[in-house]
């Protein structure tokens, strides 16, 4: 997971052409792809992959999650084409397809999402220094809470400053990502031991009983979070030379990426039996490589993924904050969060950010796997919004804008319209029931925003069929509150 708002830079600084509008070349627009997806994730799935599935397993994931994102992917590049006005964010597309509630839900949804996220991100730096520092354990103890949170306001007040990026933040961050990765791959591979990996293909000896089904349902939304960031050439579509270069580029780079995604999936399964990769602590791709070559592999992942996972959270931050002052400029929040300060930073927007990333790593020391339960509950997430942009595609592949029906290419959408949609549904059910509570927990008393908008345009809070919605939120949250109270949802 990192953002597309680490290219920002690169974008203004990019080529101009004659008329002086920037664009970007293909290459320009692959980079856009490969840096949006390659994040903090990838360091983590030996051990995720480990815990839920053999080599077959995760072969049969990736093919489903490949599939699925790519669909998903062309969805967000025919919104762009076909209703470039709506440019305000991934919420635009489900306000306009399903009204208020629901646009203001993925608006919702998306930032807090990214909020978990960002919680994530320090639990990862804080359980890769717990390795040299066994104060900082797996990144929930109270010393990791404290040093997380003090770097957190050094962030947020860099920010209010204006001190957005740095011109070669993005060029430093990508080396830190992808030159450990290639090691890993290549260390591996001379490594490579038939033996244990064919021991492994079925989920392994002590795994026998697991139905292959369940195995790759328990992969779901770990294939999800390493692949948010999917949509920035789409996102980024008006800036192309050509508009057939997003579909390439979207092509091109997400199979190198997917690439990269199976091979350090698959590679340690050929070095250790399941059960042991499993027991990796995070980042598991340091502890698969120290295996290997010694401590000097640890340090060399780790070492990457510190400088990889910083330049990521100060985008993502800038992003989360981006989320409700969108969202409070299409009167879908409170006025309050669309206010800048001198620097034009969106200041009540970021304020607000922070503060609940503050709370969630507070609730990290009560959460047993913080990253695990952060990773699953950002994809959760972050699926609700990709749903209503798969759906809202579909509604104008079926018929239900004018554009569409004249459309040459109208069947093509609707594929790969209804694929998306489908498999958004289906990461939702593999996900499991609590993670859909959780999120119930989340929407519910965040709704206050959408009300106190409402009451500012002194509008009906819901129309009728938006109470069915607000219902159904409220009820996962009581069910939420209920499960934790009684065991029945363990965190």
């Amino acid at each position: 997971m990192t953002s597309n708002q680490e290219f920002k830079v690169n974008i203004e600084s990019d080529r101009v052409s004659t008329t002086g509008k920037q664009t970007l070349p293909l290459n320009a627009l692959i980079a856009l792809v490969v840096g949006s997806m390659v994040g903090a994730g990838i360091f983590t799935l030996p051990a995720a992959f480990g815990r839920a599935t053999g080599v077959v397993g995760a072969l049969i994931a990736w093919v489903i999650a490949g599939v699925g994102m790519l669909m998903l992917a062309f969805v967000f590049q025919t919104l762009a084409e076909r209703k470039p006005d709506l440019d305000s964010g991934i919420f635009a597309y489900a306000k306009a397809g399903f009204g208020n509630y629901l646009g203001f839900l993925a608006a919702l949804a998306f930032w807090t999402g990214t909020c978990v996220g960002n919680t994530s991100y320090f639990v990862l730096i804080q359980s890769t220094l717990g390795e040299f520092f066994p104060v900082f354990g797996d990144g929930n103890t109270v010393p990791a809470v404290i040093v997380a949170s003090i770097v957190l306001w050094v962030f947020h007040f860099m920010i209010l400053r204006g001190i957005k990026q740095a011109a070669g933040l993005n060029t430093i961050v990508t080396i830190a990502k992808i030159v450990p990765i290639i090691a890993f791959i290549l260390i591996l591979l001379f490594s490579f031991n038939l033996d244990v990996f064919t021991a492994n293909l079925w989920g392994g000896q002590d795994y026998e009983a697991e139905s292959l089904v369940r195995q790759v349902g328990s992969t779901m939304l770990v294939t999800v979070f390493v692949f948010i960031g999917i949509e920035g050439a789409s996102v980024y579509s008006r800036y192309a030379e050509r508009r057939s270069d997003v579909g390439l580029a979207t092509v091109l780079g997400f199979v190198g990426v997917l690439c990269l995604l199976i091979m350090v999936t698959v590679l340690p399964y050929a070095i250790l039996p399941r059960a042991e990769i499993a027991e990796l602590r995070n980042p598991s791709m340091a502890g698969a490589l120290e295996l290997v070559v010694g401590r000097w592999g640890n340090i060399f992942i780790s070492i990457g993924l510190l400088i990889s996972v910083l330049g990521a959270y100060l985008a993502w931050s800038l992003f989360a904050a981006e989320v409700p002052y969108m969202a409070a400029k299409e009167q879908l929040m409170p006025t309050f969060l669309n206010r800048e300060n001198a620097q034009k930073v969106p200041s009540a927007s970021l304020w607000l950010t922070n503060i609940v990333v503050q709370g969630f790593l507070i609730v990290t020391l009560f959460v047993q796997q913080a990253f695990e339960v952060a990773l699953e509950l950002t994809s959760a997430l972050s699926l609700i919004p990709y749903l209503l942009v798969a759906a809202f595609g579909l509604k104008l592949a079926m018929g239900g804008d004018t554009n569409a029906q004249r459309s040459r290419n109208r069947t093509r959408e609707l594929i790969i319209a209804a694929i998306a949609t489908l498999y958004s549904l289906l990461m939702l059910y593999a996900g499991g029931l609590d993670k859909l509570l959780l999120s119930g927990l989340i929407l519910a008393p965040g709704t206050i925003l959408f009300i106190l908008a409402r009451r500012e345009q002194n509008l009906n809070t819901f129309r009728s069929w938006e109470w069915f919605f607000f219902t159904i939120i409220l009820i996962a949250a009581l069910s939420a509150i209920y499960g934790l109270f009684t065991g029945l949802i363990v965190i």
